[in-house]
């Protein structure tokens, strides 16, 4: 699934038209993007969004096998919701 399916999944079921669908969705995704940058931003049912650093460390260049140093450096983290954790 991608975000287009998503856009007429809803615009499908709510009888709105997809670029009123399309406009909705980029600002809640731009919102939530946002928000997880600097806070915990937690979407019940889906999951928990929350900023996060990654240490510096040494890396391996695949192509040629030589060492590199990976600086630190910000991120965001996912995780899950319980109900989407336990799909059988």
């Amino acid at each position: 699934m991608n975000k287009g399916d998503i856009i007429e999944g809803v615009a499908n079921k709510t009888g709105y038209p997809k670029t009123a669908v399309t406009e909705i969705l980029n600002i809640a995704i731009d919102k939530i993007a946002k928000a997880a940058k600097k806070e915990i931003v937690i979407l019940l049912g889906l999951g928990t969004f929350k900023p996060a650093r990654r240490k510096a460390r040494v890396g391996v260049n695949p192509s040629t096998g030589k060492k590199i140093k990976i600086p630190a450096y910000k991120t965001v983290k996912f995780t899950p919701a319980a109900n989407i954790k336990k799909f059988k």
